[in-house]
């Protein structure tokens, strides 16, 4: 018995000392690629709160010029709104992306607790007081965005990229242009060959009619499209880190883009006016389908572009390469994915084949069931592959992964019954906002789908994970891929799935 303490308790220090590294390994290496050493003195805590007021003021006048409300309650509002987030969100800025996901959730969460959620429902007492009139408040939730969270958020992101307080991943300008620019052409592309031969271009349709040569219609949409990827490229680049988060960043600024250049800056070009109204955002609710569609395109487009620039720049380093061959990890993120796309399928068909959606799969006037289900099987296992190639190593917890698999769920909403799934068997999809409301029960299907198949998925993944990160040295390498916590994930979650789920309901 004695002779074994020695040997249990050298057993114990190992353990002990090998997960203190994987945790200092986990904790200190936040992204790929090289890793920048400065640091600058913490701002004090007063001084973002201060900052974050004064922006915030200046987006409550901008606020006032763009819907004539009272100069009174727009400066309070917009001073309140800086001064929370410089409280409560500054130290998460840490670039203009992040900045910006924070501003935009942070910016969402205030319209629906101040103008329409708490406070109407604290002077009214009444639970119908909440959404009773949003449709009518919709012009609020786009200076919301566009006037108060863009700004505040981008303004701290910028703040923190150049006053970083711990270890970030080095800039690369060049990175940016190019990654973004490639992704930004690939996109328009794969996006304008199939929309174009209607000549329905929804990066321009917020302009109106162009009375121009199609040559140049067509150039100015892949200029727009360049434009949206190189800015995507300068604003994202420290937060990229997969296939499925990327798609996440284009999903957010597709919609912010809409909000922005659709329902804003081109009206204004083209009539010197813009409208914010409800009904106007229903008319032109199609296009918000084009921007998100374009918007997935282009994340899953500069992940791919970004890989290739760090396999041929940084990962050629013998010190960055991975423990395991990209084949490899696929295979197995395919065999992972299939199972739990499997087991979400069989969890969600109840859902969807009371929404109808299941027998849409098979182009058949009347289908039996075995056949409904057993396509239904086949497209979720394809699913669930696509979804562990996708948003492999982005899930650390279980809060996480059913919050991917969200995200996932309504990707998969606008992407399939709304868009492929018509295009396959008629030829032709509807954006309308009646075809959308046809199609809103089976979100709920979808939500569960993806939220199963994410579970699924992340057990396995995590017990594979579990014996790596014994070793320090893998430990070190799995940490590059390993999404931490502090990352603006969760204001995409809430600016996205909010946003996704809402828009339709409230422009239906």
């Amino acid at each position: 018995m004695s002779s074994a303490d020695p040997t249990n308790a050298a057993a114990t220090n190992q353990a002990t000392s090998t997960l203190a590294a994987a945790q200092a390994a986990t904790s200190s290496i936040a992204a790929p690629g090289p890793v920048s050493g400065h640091t600058s003195t913490i701002t004090p805590l007063y001084m973002l709160a201060i900052i974050g007021l004064l922006i915030g003021a200046a987006g409550g006048a901008l606020r006032v010029a763009a819907i004539h409300t009272s100069v009174v309650q727009s400066l309070i509002y917009g001073a309140f709104f800086g001064l929370a987030f410089g409280a409560f969100f500054s130290r998460r800025a840490t670039s203009a992306g992040a900045g910006l996901i924070w501003g935009l959730g942070f910016a969402f969460l205030a319209w629906i607790v101040f103008p329409n959620g708490a406070i109407r429902l604290i002077f009214h007492g009444t639970t119908n007081a909440m959404f009773s009139d949003a449709r009518d408040r919709f012009p609020h939730l786009v200076a919301y965005i566009l006037c108060l969270g863009a700004p505040v958020g981008l303004a701290f992101g910028i703040w923190g990229g150049f006053h970083p307080s711990t270890q970030q991943p080095k800039f690369n300008v060049g990175r940016a242009i190019v990654a973004g620019g490639f992704a930004g052409v690939v996109g328009g592309a794969l996006f304008s060959s199939w929309v174009a031969s209607g000549d329905y271009f929804p990066l321009l349709a917020g302009y109106g009619p162009l009375h121009l040569a199609r040559s140049t219609v067509i150039l100015l949409h892949f200029a727009v499209a360049i434009l949206i990827g190189i800015s995507f490229g300068f604003l994202f680049q420290r937060d990229v880190r997969g296939y499925g988060s990327c798609m996440g960043w284009g999903l957010c600024y597709a919609i912010l883009w809409w909000f922005l250049a659709h329902l804003t800056l081109l009206p204004w070009l083209a009539r010197g006016e813009f409208d914010w109204s409800a009904g106007h955002a229903a008319a032109v609710f199609g296009s918000l389908v084009g921007h998100i569609l374009y918007g997935l395109i282009l994340g899953v487009a500069y992940a791919s572009v970004d890989k290739l620039w760090l396999r041929l720049f940084v990962e050629s380093d013998p010190l960055n390469r991975q423990f395991e061959g990209p084949g490899i990890q696929t295979l197995r993120s395919l065999s992972w994915g299939a199972v739990a796309g499997l087991i979400g399928g069989v969890v969600a068909s109840p859902i969807l084949f009371a929404t109808g959606v299941l027998p849409r799969l098979v182009n058949s006037p009347d289908p039996s069931t075995f056949k409904i289900l057993f396509a239904h099987v086949l497209v979720s296992i394809v699913l669930g592959m696509l979804y562990g190639v996708l948003f492999r190593n982005e899930s650390s917890s279980v809060g996480m992964g059913v919050a991917w698999g969200w995200l996932f769920g309504l990707i998969w909403w606008y992407a399939g019954p709304i868009t492929l799934e018509p295009l396959i068997l008629t030829g032709q999809c509807d954006w309308s906002t009646d075809a959308v409301s046809y199609l809103l029960p089976s979100l709920m299907g979808h939500l569960i789908f993806g939220a199963v198949t994410a579970l699924i998925f992340m057990v396995l993944e995590l017990r594979y994970a579990r014996w790596l990160l014994l070793d320090p040295r893998v430990a070190a390498r799995v940490a590059r891929t390993v999404r931490q916590t502090g990352t603006p994930a969760p204001a995409l979650w809430l600016f996205a799935l909010g946003l996704g789920i809402l828009l339709p309901i409230l422009l239906g």
